[in-house]
């Protein structure tokens, strides 16, 4: 259904491709200027982009997504604050049921000027610095679709399920237990076990034909 290495490969395309400012989760940050202080705030509805989600769950491609949006211009870039709400499908991972959710996940990433001084920002330390990832925005333009994939992929649940109490699936012959509470199995726990109680009840069930065999007396007698 969706994979992170198809999340994280959209995701790197999206930061090195030309930003294109038709698309719906580019935006504009024209009339901020380059006053550190200035700030726009906005709603939008846009589409899902693909491969937004995990195995088991995710967001539909081309669903409504719904963004609160704020931009704040600071020193060294735009801001970017907000919240996304999107519809979730999946299937439950007890009894591989479909299901539906909501997500809503926040985040928060400045998107730095392409001519920013990067002597002005704390050094970095530690051995992960390398691998830190910065926004950085297009002339007056930024891409929210990386910031956005990270917080919503982030947000899902791992193990999603239909409801909490949710019982499964039975282990023998994969019934939906919450579709039959009282759901049993007379036999053996164990289909394992079961040819070995089939021989078991042919050698009891021989030993008894023995047992009445008349002959078997006679046997004895003459012996005696």
């Amino acid at each position: 259904m969706w994979s992170r290495p198809v999340s994280d490969r959209r995701k790197q395309e999206a930061l090195n491709a030309p930003l294109d400012p038709r698309s719906p989760l580019v935006l504009d940050t024209r009339e901020l200027g380059r006053r550190p202080g200035a700030l726009k705030e906005l709603s939008r509805t846009v589409p899902a982009p693909g491969d937004l989600g995990i195995e088991v769950i995710g967001v539909p491609e081309g669903a409504s997504m719904e963004l609160d949006l704020r931009l704040e211009s600071v020193m060294d870039g735009v801001l970017v604050t907000g919240t996304a709400r999107a519809p979730l499908t999946g299937e439950c991972v007890r009894c591989l049921e479909p299901l539906e959710q909501q997500c809503e996940a926040d985040f928060q990433e400045l998107f730095s000027y392409p001519d920013a001084d990067d002597r002005s920002r704390p050094a970095d330390t530690g051995d992960d610095a390398e691998d830190e990832e910065t926004f950085r925005l297009e002339g007056d333009l930024l891409d929210l679709e990386p910031v956005l994939r990270d917080a919503v992929v982030l947000s899902l649940p791992l193990q999603p399920v239909c409801r909490e109490d949710c019982p499964g699936l039975c282990p023998r012959c994969g019934a939906r237990l919450a579709d039959d509470p009282d759901h049993d199995h007379n036999e053996a726990a164990d289909i394992r076990w079961a040819a070995l109680e089939g021989l078991a009840d042919s050698m009891r069930g021989g030993e008894k034909a023995e047992d009445n065999d008349p002959r078997s007396d006679g046997d004895d007698s003459q012996e005696k």
